[in-house]
Order: structure tokens, then C-alpha cells, then sequence
């Protein structure tokens, strides 16, 4: 029993997973990614360049080998051709010893072994019956054929009646290029084979010797280049070093890090751009470090009061209690205040924030007119009317409009003239307001529009210093600027004129509506 059980036990056992082994040629090339991946990026540059100028050696050396070797193969064809043609002048020439026509083959072949007159590395040798006969004399031979025991035995070999054959025969000796021509006289019984033949290794010996020479000479260059390639890769490459360690220097609390670029290459604009984005990310985080250290310091202050009042408030005292209720529900008022603001600052930046819809300016600029009055005790001034439609935001520009109508007011004595106005300058939309306050200093009139900023000039307890910064958001949504200005020397009464610059996006022109706009400047 417990055998049969162990049986099927192991019958019904779940097998084992196999470990796929990669084939050969997959675990090569995942071994040439491994090694690839582990190499710098200067190496693998460095390896480009000797790779590409090695194929261009090898092909260029290569192709001349090629040639030269073809070169002198047809050469040797031309002088075994030379070589059959002057054994066909023998044959149809006469006897020297009798004069007449030739009787015997083997004088056929003696004549013209003697006739022959061989080149260095080349041979001649006569068959008879398959049996060598007749070489070339000593004294002017290079080439023993004869003495070629596996050659002797291939030619003995080729029939009489074989054709004409230029043919390549490979010995342990060395390579022949040789070729065979039967020879007969008719009458008699003899059968004659004329061979001539080339030791073509010998000959293509000085063109293997400049070959190798040459892949000498190359191996020698690949390494100068390799050595030259070294140093302007990594010069090449200075910039990325240079971006390596920079990027390593920088922290959380320092991007004042910069990379040194002095080149005019694509690495160098790569080091540009990086150097900007740092400038930029230095730029955010310390304006995010600014927006969390006033926003803590702007709500610590209301929560401090409201504290301190709580804690010194008699509930037996109704006045008391109403007191610290009124104070208290003053300093949530700002404080809700101060987190729309900061709501509005930070959807400044989302594609959604601005909703640009056809608008009347000259209706915008009356309705503004309209919601100013409620501002306060000042004579408030249609100055200048821009009867035109023009594509905005007209509750963001509204917004941005009253901000400045009420820094006009706060910034203004009671009774005063505010002016506002719009008009169309070219291809620009200027919406302003000018009051007749204490103005701006030259100094803060760059910094009024930071976030928390207040001016020296500010009376008031209430403001966050965001609503300026809030105006500038709401203009560079709109593609456009704010910016303030002193008015002109012959206009008097001091003050500050404020601007909002925006694109006139689809401008069209209205009729004009000037009798009102003098109605509105008497008022």
C-alpha cells in the first residue's frame, strides 16, 4: 500500500519548471549588451571610431589585394596564351634539320622547349606517352617542374587527346597556374602534351609581402588614431563630465551650482540649457521657500491674535465676548482672504486658468467703471475708451482691474481723482489706472509685484501683498505685462499709473462712442 501511494505520489506531483538555457548565439549577444552597458561612454565612442577606421583599412587594403592579385593572374593567362601561340609557330614551321615538314612529335617538342625562353618563377615540361620528356635547359630556368613529384603525377594524368586547359593545381610545394596543349604529327604514333606553368605563390609572394607591410603600416595608424580619438572624445565629452559633477555638488538647499561652458558645440548649448534649468529650479524653490515662510508668518499673526484675545476673554462679559467675536471673525476674514489669493497664485499656471471669449472693451471698461464707484470717496474717471472687441478673459480682467482701482484707493487721500482708461496701440491692448497718490519709488517699482511685498507707502494693516502679484499672474496668463510708470511732468498731481499690457488678440473696431466717454470724464 504504501508503496502504491509513494507511485502515485509522485505520478500526480506538479513538475519541475526547466530554466530556459539560452542557445549560443542568444547568450552572445546578451553578453555583448552586459559588456556594451558596462563600458563609459567615451569607450564606446573611442570603440566607434577604431571600428569604423579598421573596416576602412581593411576594405581599402582588401580591395587593392583584390586587384593586384587579379592583375597578376591575368598576367600570367596572357603570358601562358603568348606561350601556345609560340608552340602553334613551331608547329606549323618547318624541320631546322631537314627543312621539311615535321615527321616525329617528340622533335616537335624538343624544338620547342628549345624555342622557349621562360620568365622567372616559370617552367616548361614535355609528356611522351604520358612520360616527362623534354624542360627547359638549366642555365635559363627558374622553375623545375619535374622536380614536383604530386605535379608530375597530376600531368602524367591529363590525356593526349584533353583540349587546350589553363587550369590552377595546388601541391604541398607550392600553387601552379599552368597550361596544357596536346601535340601529335600525323603518321606518327607518338602522343606529346606541352606544359607550361607559373609558380603563381612565388609570384603573388611581393604583393602578399606589401599586404602585410601595409596591414603593418595600418595597425600602427588605428593606434595613432585610437591615441588622437582618446583625447578629442574626452575633450568632446568635457561638457557632460562637467554636467556629472555639477549635478552631483547640487542639494535641496544649494542650486547655485553652474556648469563652466566655453565651447560653441551641442554639448555646450546641452550645458547652457542645464545651467538655465538650474537657474530656473533655483529660482522656483527659492520662491517656494519665500511663499512658505510669508504664508506662515501671515497666518501665524491672525492666529496670534485670536489666541491672545481668547485667552484673555471674560465669557461672564457680553461686551467683551462680542468684542473678541468681532475681532475674531476679522482676522478669519483675512485669513480667507489670503488663501483665495494663494489659490489664485497657484492655478496661475494651469491651461484652464484664463477663458478667452470675445469681448467689448469699451462695455468692460464702463462696467469696471460701474464696480469702482464702490470702492470708496474718490471721483472715479473714464480718461480713455477702446470701442473695440477684442478675445480675453473678461472676469480675470476684471479682476486684475479692480486690484488696481483698489490700490488707487488705498494708496490715494479721500476726495482724489482715479483715472482709468483702455485703449489699442498698435497690436496692444493698454487697460490703466492713475491716481493722484504718493506714487511709487523708483527702488520698489520693480518689487511691488513680488509676492508679500508692501510698500513703504502702505497704510494699511489688511493687505498680504498679493494683490499686485495676482495682477502680474493674471497678465502673463494672457501673454501679456504689468508695469507701472510715473505719469508725464505736465499732467501734475503726482501719483502712479499702472498698465496692463495684452496682446489685442482677433481685434475688431467698433463704432465710436466718444460723446459718452466726455460725459463719464466730467463726472
Amino acid at each position: 500500500m504504501s508503496r502504491s501511494v509513494g507511485v502515485a505520489g509522485r505520478a500526480h506531483a506538479r513538475p519541475r519548471a526547466r530554466r530556459e538555457v539560452p542557445t549560443t548565439a542568444t547568450g552572445s549577444i546578451a553578453i555583448g549588451r552586459r559588456t556594451l552597458a558596462l563600458l563609459t561612454v567615451r569607450a564606446r565612442l573611442l570603440a566607434a571610431v577604431v571600428a569604423l577606421s579598421a573596416v576602412a583599412v581593411l576594405t581599402a587594403g582588401g580591395s587593392a589585394f583584390a586587384l593586384q592579385t587579379r592583375a597578376t593572374d591575368a598576367r600570367i593567362d596572357n603570358s601562358l596564351s603568348r606561350a601556345v601561340a609560340a608552340l602553334r609557330v613551331v608547329e606549323t614551321s618547318a624541320d631546322p634539320t631537314t627543312g621539311l615538314a615535321w615527321t616525329r612529335t617528340s622533335l616537335l617538342l624538343e624544338e620547342s622547349v628549345r624555342s622557349q625562353v621562360p620568365s622567372e618563377n616559370e617552367g616548361v615540361l614535355t609528356f611522351i606517352d604520358s612520360t616527362p620528356r623534354w624542360y627547359a635547359a638549366l642555365a635559363t630556368q627558374a622553375l623545375r617542374l619535374d622536380e614536383d613529384p604530386v605535379l608530375v603525377s597530376v600531368l602524367e594524368a591529363v590525356p593526349p587527346s584533353d583540349p587546350v586547359r589553363t587550369r590552377t593545381v595546388r601541391t604541398p610545394t607550392t600553387e601552379y597556374r599552368l597550361v596544357t596543349v596536346p601535340a601529335s604529327i600525323a603518321g606518327d604514333a607518338e602522343q606529346g602534351v606541352f606544359v607550361v606553368a607559373y609558380d603563381r605563390t612565388a609570384e603573388l609572394a611581393s604583393l602578399h609581402s606589401s599586404f602585410r607591410t601595409f596591414l603593418a603600416v595600418g595597425g600602427l595608424a588605428l593606434a595613432i588614431i585610437a591615441l588622437v580619438a582618446w583625447f578629442v572624445v574626452g575633450r568632446l565629452l568635457r561638457p557632460v563630465r562637467l554636467l556629472r559633477d555639477t549635478t552631483r555638488r547640487i542639494t535641496e538647499s544649494d542650486l547655485s551650482e553652474r556648469i563652466d561652458v566655453s565651447g560653441r558645440d551641442d554639448l555646450s548649448d546641452l550645458a547652457r540649457t542645464v545651467n538655465a534649468m538650474l537657474g530656473r529650479l533655483e529660482r522656483a524653490f527659492g520662491s517656494q521657500r519665500e511663499l512658505v515662510d510669508d504664508v506662515g508668518h501671515e497666518l501665524r499673526t491672525p492666529l496670534t491674535v485670536v489666541r491672545g484675545h481668547l485667552e484673555l476673554l471674560d465669557p461672564r462679559d457680553p461686551d467683551d465676548v462680542r468684542a473678541t467675536q468681532a475681532l475674531a471673525l476679522d482676522e478669519l476674514d483675512r485669513m480667507q482672504r489670503l488663501v483665495n489669493d494663494l489659490v489664485t497664485l497657484a492655478t496661475a499656471d494651469r491651461p484652464d486658468f484664463v477663458r478667452y471669449a470675445p469681448t467689448d472693451i469699451g462695455r468692460l471698461t464702463d462696467d469696471v467703471h460701474d464696480k469702482a464707484r464702490g470702492l470708496g470717496d474718490r471721483r472715479w474717471v473714464v480718461a480713455a475708451r477702446a470701442d473695440v472687441v477684442v478675445q480675453l478673459d473678461a472676469q480675470r480682467i476684471t479682476q486684475a482691474w479692480l486690484q488696481l482701482l483698489a490700490n488707487a484707493h488705498r494708496y490715494s487721500d479721500p476726495g482724489s481723482t482715479v483715472r482709468l482708461g483702455s485703449e489699442v496701440a498698435g497690436d496692444r491692448l493698454l487697460i490703466w489706472v492713475r491716481d493722484e497718490g504718493s506714487g511709487v519709488p523708483p527702488e520698489e517699482m520693480e518689487q511691488i509685484f513680488e509676492r508679500f511685498h508692501r510698500g513703504r507707502a502702505d497704510r494699511t494693516t489688511h493687505g498680504a501683498g498679493l494683490g499686485l502679484p495676482i495682477v502680474a499672474a493674471i497678465a502673463a496668463a494672457h501673454h501679456g505685462r504689468v508695469f507701472v510708470e510715473q505719469p508725464p511732468a505736465h499732467v501734475g498731481s503726482g501719483g502712479a499709473v499702472f498698465v496692463l499690457d495684452l496682446p489685442a488678440r482677433d481685434l475688431v473696431v467698433g463704432e465710436t462712442r466718444r460723446t459718452r466717454s466726455r460725459a463719464l470724464v466730467r463726472r
